[in-house]
């Protein structure tokens, strides 16, 4: 009887069993199946660590309804969240050809315009810089890098400035390929309400150079992240930043400001419409309005007309200049025109905008320039800046007006900026270091052609304790021929070569006549090399020639009269200065505002801004620079006039250093009373030369978007010079002599 209910029972619970499988509601042994599979599958993935950065908050999409979480799969909810265009795979190793780089260099050639093809002011400013930069190249077979001339900078639907059937123009290109080694510039994406980042066309293996882009959809080391610009950004030049001067304590006014759009819905809106939590309209003024677009009232909150009231008792730029911190939050895409705003006006950005990828984040360090916060943790940010010691808040300020005037100031140093990198990348055995981008003067100046380091740049002598080898190579820019053995030119040799800081002296023949003979040349105790110049032409006499080895270069014309106390106490000097020209000829620019353009005098006054290469010091990275950094364009023009050169030369190196060349003590008189001396050929002598020097000076000016020339009443002078002791008692009493 016991063994009888035993059985019922063991029936029973077995066709209960049955029952339950049947329905669905035991699934065990398909479970068991699968287990093998899904342990190696899942053996893949990584287990999470806590030190994982947060991921930002998502607005409510479609990604939030029941239905798509229902039947959407966890990897299709990624990749829609993160595939905002395809290709997303791709790096410099997979889509990009290196083969014609390698080739020819890296060159870059811009699609000709397309008929009935309208383009925005903004991107023909940026098609321009391309035009105008040392990488152009009219022949697309030459070419590295190709850049589109279809607008391609706004991308919402809803914008004038938007190109219908991109799709079908960019495909119809003869060379896309694809989008193989192509780059294409977007500063506006997507559209109300979600505002993504597709730009409406397959940009297939394209680079993108993009505005507001984020961390998901960021291709390391083949996109490049470009700063949200306005259409009034200066296409060269641009304006100096607004530190004037260092103040100590580095505190303003404000401590914290903000004045801007509030977003009462859709993306964006959230961080805006907390900020009020913070406002305390004292040292902390975060001011936001409602009244923009057309249906602001339709929409308005509570607290709107007090808001708007707030936000119209305070003038933005006011606030800006005077505010030791400036908040920078998302607006509807996650850059914003106040971050470049911010760092002009010396005033920190304070970074609200969770997974933006920061403008050329691939070189610059931000956080030497910046604070980046987190959206999520908005009322702990007064606290925050409030921490900061003082010394750090100068060092951010400091750092922000280098950013802003080496890669921000113009929209030609951001597009450079994005070239050189992406040329960094394909000769990688020359790219710069990232000391070199991130501190004065700039990646922009510090050619990799000439040196990977940077010891080998004048400008980093002081950073890393490094002083300029301690011997001159002398060049002597010859264009007349050798007829007597009394000419200046053969005195300055012998003057030079006795000078105990020479190693050699170059002869730069670039006389029509031919070299002469060995024995015409006089014995010296250094080598004395006579080379003849490359086609004759000006700017030969600053080509970086492989026998110059030294660090300093004494650059001479065959005409000018130097003792060699002179020589050896200007050279004592530029061992203190290896950045900046010293020497002894000086001339001046002022402003005519009658003729409203700038003007040239060689009046002699207590102010200068240039010192001739006639008879100057400089460092031979200037020559390496001025040849492969200066246009085409500027050269020619000296060439053709057989002048300007020395003035050249003084624009790019005050552009490079911010500061004036260094004068040292001289004799009174310098080409005027040498003019009768030297030969009737020479330029001196040209009626029309002074005339050419004031044309030079404008068109100078005009290529590089400003005036770089720095005034200077600053004279160096031997100790004890003039004064009333014995000349025994002085080191180079010679000059007083002259």
């Amino acid at each position: 009887m016991q063994a009888k209910k035993r059985y019922l029972i063991v029936l029973s619970a077995g066709a209960c069993l049955a029952l339950l499988f049947c329905l669905g509601g035991v699934r065990l042994p398909a479970a068991g199946r699968r287990s093998r599979h899904d342990r190696s599958r899942r053996s893949d993935q990584p287990w999470p660590h806590y030190s994982d950065p947060l991921h930002r908050f998502q607005p409510w999409d479609r990604e939030d309804t029941e239905e798509f979480n229902l039947h959407t799969s966890p990897r299709q909810k990624k990749e829609a969240n993160t595939s905002a265009y395809r290709g997303r795979r791709c790096r410099m190793d997979s889509c990009f050809d290196f083969s014609a780089c390698h080739r020819n260099g890296f060159k870059v050639y811009v699609y000709p315009p397309q008929k009935g093809e309208k383009i925005s002011e903004s991107y023909q400013n940026i098609l321009s810089s391309i035009e105008g930069s040392r990488f152009y190249t009219a022949d697309p077979g030459q070419a590295c890098l190709f850049v589109l001339s279809l607008d391609t900078l706004d991308r919402d639907q809803l914008s004038p400035q938007y190109v219908h059937n991109l799709k079908t123009k960019v495909q119809n290109l003869p060379l896309w390929n694809d989008g193989r080694n192509h780059l294409i510039f977007n500063l506006y994406s997507g559209t109300w309400p979600d505002y993504t980042e597709d730009l409406g066309f397959d940009i297939g293996q394209a680079m993108l150079a993009k505005a507001s882009i984020s961390t998901d959809n960021f291709r390391p080391n083949f996109d490049v992240s470009i700063p949200l610009f306005s259409k009034e950004h200066l296409r060269t030049g641009g304006e100096r930043g607004f530190l004037k001067y260092n103040s100590i304590p580095p505190f303003r006014k404000y401590m914290l400001v903000f004045k801007g759009k509030r977003y009462l819905t859709g993306i964006g809106s959230d961080t805006r419409n907390a900020l009020y939590h913070v406002h305390n309209a004292e040292d902390v003024v975060l001011l936001t309005t409602c009244k923009h677009g057309k249906d602001w009232q339709k929409h308005k909150d509570a607290r709107c007309d007090k808001d708007n009231a707030e936000y119209d008792k305070y003038d933005y730029k006011e606030m800006l200049h005077n505010s030791t911190f400036c908040l920078v939050p998302r607006g509807r895409r996650l850059g914003s025109f106040r971050f470049l705003e911010a760092l002009q006006a010396a005033c920190v950005p304070v970074v609200l905008s969770n997974g933006w990828e920061l403008p050329f984040s691939e070189i610059i360090d931000w956080n030497r320039a910046t604070v980046i916060g987190d959206e999520r943790l908005l009322l702990q940010i007064p606290t925050t800046v409030r921490s900061i010691h003082p010394d750090k808040i100068l060092s951010l300020r400091q750092q922000t007006q280098f950013l802003w005037e080496a890669y921000f100031s113009s929209v030609e140093k951001i597009v450079l900026t994005t070239l050189e990198i992406i040329q960094d990348r394909v000769l990688e055995h020359g790219s710069r270091s990232s000391l070199m981008w991130n501190s004065h003067p700039g990646g922009l100046f510090a050619l990799p052609q000439y040196s990977a380091y940077q010891g080998d740049f004048p400008f980093y002598y002081a950073t890393l304790g490094i002083k300029p080898y301690p011997k001159f190579t002398a060049v002597i820019h010859a264009v007349s021929p050798l007829v007597s053995q009394s000419q200046p030119i053969l005195k300055l040799l012998v003057a030079v070569a006795r000078s105990q800081y020479c190693a050699q002296i170059l002869v730069l023949w670039n006389c029509d006549k031919p070299l002469p003979a060995k024995q015409r040349w006089p014995a010296t105790s250094v080598p004395v090399i006579v080379i003849e110049g490359e086609n004759k032409v000006m700017s030969s006499r600053f080509v970086p020639y492989e026998t110059i080895v030294t660090d300093a270069v004494l650059s001479l014309d065959e005409d000018t009269v130097l003792s060699t106390t002179e020589v050896d106490f200007a050279f004592t000097v530029w061992q203190s200065f290896p950045e900046r020209i010293v020497g002894y000829p000086a001339r001046s620019h002022f402003w005519d505002s009658n003729k409203e353009r700038w003007g040239y005098t060689s009046k002699w006054t207590n102010d200068y801004s240039m010192v001739l290469t006639g008879a100057a010091f400089f460092h031979r990275y200037y020559h390496h620079l001025y040849t492969n950094y200066l246009p085409a364009t500027l050269k020619s023009m000296v060439d053709q006039l057989a002048n300007c050169e020395d003035i050249l030369m003084n624009f790019l190196v005050s552009a490079v250093t911010k500061l004036p060349p260094i004068k040292v003590t001289q004799k009174k008189q310098y080409k005027e009373t040498m003019m009768g001396q030297s030969s009737r050929a020479s330029r001196w002598a040209d009626p029309d030369h002074f005339a050419q020097r004031q044309t030079c000076m404008n068109k100078f000016a005009s290529w590089f978007g400003g005036m770089p020339l720095i005034h200077s009443q600053m004279r160096l002078d031997p100790v004890l010079f003039k004064d009333q002791v014995s000349i025994l008692r002085k080191k180079y009493r010679d000059i007083e002599r002259l």
